[in-house]
């Protein structure tokens, strides 16, 4: 039951003819919806997706290229809330479906700790932009079910679930509440708690409360429960700052700017090079790293539209969307959008269900979900003061809830599908890399499915990428001999 249902039940729309153009393109009265709920829909999307506009800024922000260049955190919150805007809109008037778009938590990861470290943070963009054009040309010639069918759903939750759990622990490492153990304490335990073993500093406690208060507002189904935990640690953040000393909170200070409204900043958009990161990490490097931005983008999106398709009740008799081919599509021209922006990878969000709660069945919603990240554009002083400590434990609970919707999906009795993904769920965190996660996933399940006797099970394509990743992970030896 969703959580309108026992006030406002979708199934009681009002049926007959439709009332105007507006309702007969986005088919809301076809749909059993009306105005108002849409416009309701589009709101509780918008607040139970918001927090995107201050995490993305302080997860690319806090990465430096391999030149030590940083981006600037007021021209992330711009780019971020620009793409979101622009994709959602765009979502809402050609896939008309109530799936609202911005940059996705785990991919934008993907940019901050593996290609910008690699390469400039143009580069870095560029390889999410040519990501963008594959996801494309696969939607145009209708390679979609061939590549969905290459991976099996086992190992697609767990490359989801592995960047849950890689969430969680950047949202941890960034709050301070786990650091990486000094190499002069010649332990081999490489990590520890807070900075000295102990949980130290008004920033961690900070992080605990808005961990428990988000956690807590999860429990009672509060929809927006996660801006709203970040909107009053922040609040208690301010106060911490105003009372006491602080010497660090980190990337932002929580301090009230003294004025919350300003011209949104357009610097980094346009900053792209399509090919220099070829140039800095080699072709095939370069390949394995578009492949990981474009395996993430298409199957979270994949699994996020069929997710918001059934909620919303807009499936079949086949248990296909009417327009999938649409709503791929433009999730492919988002990728593209994303990198443009210097904002990451730009895909559906799962938190576009809380909309459907509200009664969202049409791409209007997106109307009023996009108009509203709009108007963020101009509120750029107020995302830049939320320190880390009040943003980072919405990437524990967004953590959970990806964990939550994936484990049970995985057939644990079948080991060569169940070790494979098991490796692939641990290996991201511990190796601290989405690539290395998916690339020994890969290998493991291959190998595994030719000695259990089963090779015929094996799509070629999953033959054609484990070699890929493993001349990949050869290469340094083979350069040896």
């Amino acid at each position: 039951m969703t959580p309108s249902a026992t006030v406002d039940d979708p199934k009681q729309s009002p049926s007959g003819e439709p009332t105007g153009a507006l309702d007969r393109y986005f088919k809301i009265t076809e749909r059993g919806s009306t105005l108002a709920r849409e416009v309701r829909g589009g709101f509780a999307t918008f607040f139970a997706m918001a927090y995107i506009i201050v995490l993305n800024p302080i997860i690319l922000g806090s990465a430096k290229d391999m030149y030590g260049n940083q981006l600037d955190n007021a021209q992330l919150v711009t780019a971020t809330a620009l793409t979101a805007a622009f994709t959602t809109l765009l979502m809402g008037v050609i896939g008309n479906v109530p799936i609202a778009l911005a940059a996705g938590l785990g991919v934008n990861t993907v940019v901050a700790l593996q290609l910008a470290p690699r390469m400039s943070w143009p580069d870095a963009m560029g390889m999410v932009v040519l990501a963008g054009f594959v996801v494309m040309l696969l939607v145009a010639t209708g390679l979609r079910e061939r590549v969905m069918n290459a991976v099996p759903l086992g190992l697609r939750k767990g490359i989801a679930i592995g960047i849950g759990l890689f969430i969680m622990l950047i949202g941890l490492v960034d709050a301070g509440f786990v650091s990486r153990m000094p190499d002069a304490a010649h332990t081999t335990v490489p990590l520890q708690l807070g900075a000295d073993g102990h949980l130290n500093g008004w920033p961690v406690l900070v992080f605990v409360l808005g961990v428990l208060l988000t956690l807590a507002l999860i429990v009672r189904k509060v929809p927006g429960a996660i801006l709203i935990s970040i909107v009053v640690m922040t609040i208690v953040a301010m106060v911490i700052n105003a009372v006491a000393t602080v010497p660090s909170w980190g990337l932002t200070t929580p301090k009230w700017p003294g004025n919350p409204v300003a011209s949104p900043d357009f610097g980094l958009v346009g900053q792209v090079s399509l090919f220099g990161g070829f140039e800095k990490v080699g072709l095939l490097t370069g390949i394995l790293f578009v492949f990981t931005v474009l395996l993430s983008c298409f199957f979270d999106a994949m699994g996020t539209i069929m997710a918001v398709g059934e909620e919303a009740e807009l499936m079949d008799e086949n248990d296909n969307m009417p327009g999938m081919n649409k709503v791929l599509f433009v999730d492919g021209v988002a990728v593209a959008c994303g990198g443009a922006s210097s904002s990451s990878a730009t895909t559906c969000f799962v938190e576009s269900t809380a909309g459907v709660g509200e009664g969202a069945r049409t791409g209007f919603a997106n109307i009023v979900s996009g108009g509203l990240f709009t108007v963020a554009l101009f509120l750029t002083p107020l995302a830049t003061m939320v320190p880390s400590g009040a943003a980072t434990p919405a990437l524990l609970a967004v953590g959970f809830l990806i964990l939550s919707g994936s484990i049970g999906a995985i057939d644990w009795k079948d080991y060569t599908i169940a070790i494979p993904a098991f490796l692939t769920m641990v290996m991201m965190p511990f190796t601290y890399s989405i690539t290395n996660g998916i690339g020994i996933g890969f290998i493991t399940f291959t190998v595994l499915r030719v000695a259990a006797g089963r090779a015929r099970e094996v799509p070629v394509a999953m033959y054609a990428v484990s070699a890929v990743f493993a001349f990949y992970y050869l290469m340094p030896a083979l350069q040896l001999t």
